[in-house]
């Protein structure tokens, strides 16, 4: 029963008052509902972490699990395949990607591994990804010879952009490749060969360009006959010899060298027997003349 003369307050309590106030505040909901928690559970852990060998443990069991995860079988590689490649390539791919198989995916680099087969003379562009069953797949494109440049050291292979792709063993080998020869001759391969493709009827006695001063081409004929070329127009200076060659039979006779660097003043230079040939008919015939 109620007491009599004592009166029942409904109003809550003034510290329950300022609580329920708070609690409108969002600024407080936020800090008791995230911030504290997250400290108390940060403070717990760093008291728990303080200890060496519970770092260790917890190191250990993270190891662990990180390790069972990488060894399934789902996730292992056991063979690389490579395609697109020629056999030395291939090679040298396995040489320069020197993976003991079987090998977790996780651990396989292959953006690094791609940029490696890259960086091989002959190929143009790689590409390297995990295949399901546990294969690699290399893929390859090599680079396409399109020269044969002589050199200091050798014979070697050159693509159109001037790559050195490999070494050329002999001429033989390359029967249909064109010849270049000179320093700085394979930075010019997209010119050499369109005057290759210039030459045209003096295709069959054409023995190579040579790139003199790195600044112009000398196409080299047999029976030691050159073509002067200019450093600009070479195409068009060596269809101007071809047609003089087809109206007069120019390339025919003792001629060394057909000098066509000025374009308005082409010259020609006859070879030595030829000269000394010449001198011994004006001679004989300056004789006769005093006889008479």
């Amino acid at each position: 029963m109620q007491q009599v003369g004592v009166k029942c307050d409904p109003a809550p309590s003034k510290w329950a008052y300022r609580f329920e106030r708070l609690m409108l505040t969002p600024l407080f909901r936020l800090v008791l509902r995230v911030f504290l928690p997250f400290l108390l559970v940060f403070f717990v852990a760093g008291v728990w972490l303080s200890n060496e060998d519970r770092r260790d443990q917890l190191r250990m069991i993270v190891n662990d699990f990180k390790s069972s995860i990488q060894s399934r079988p789902e996730f292992m590689v056991n063979v690389m395949a490579i395609d697109g490649a020629s056999t030395g390539i291939a090679e040298d791919i396995l040489e320069i990607v020197p993976i003991d198989f079987p090998a977790s995916s996780f651990d396989l680099d292959l953006d690094h591994i791609r940029e490696r087969v890259a960086e091989l003379p002959a190929v143009a562009s790689a590409t390297v990804r995990i295949r399901p069953g546990g294969i690699m797949q290399v893929t390859v494109t090599e680079r396409d010879p399109a020269v044969l440049w002589r050199t200091r050291e050798g014979l070697m292979l050159v693509d159109r952009e001037g790559f050195v792709i490999s070494v050329g063993r002999t001429r033989k080998l390359h029967a249909e490749l064109p010849l270049i020869a000179g320093d700085g001759a394979e930075n010019h391969v997209e010119e050499a060969l369109s005057i290759y493709a210039a030459a045209g009827p003096l295709l069959p006695r054409v023995r190579g360009l040579v790139r003199m001063g790195e600044r112009r081409w000398d196409l080299v004929l047999d029976r030691d006959q050159r073509i002067l070329l200019p450093e600009t127009g070479a195409v068009q200076a060596l269809e101007r010899v071809i047609a003089l060659n087809q109206a007069q039979e120019m390339l025919a006779r003792d001629l060394m060298v057909v000098d066509m660097r000025l374009d308005n003043r082409p010259t020609i230079r006859i070879a030595e027997r030829a000269v000394e040939e010449w001198w011994r008919i004006r001679q004989l015939s300056y004789g006769n003349t005093r006889d008479k």
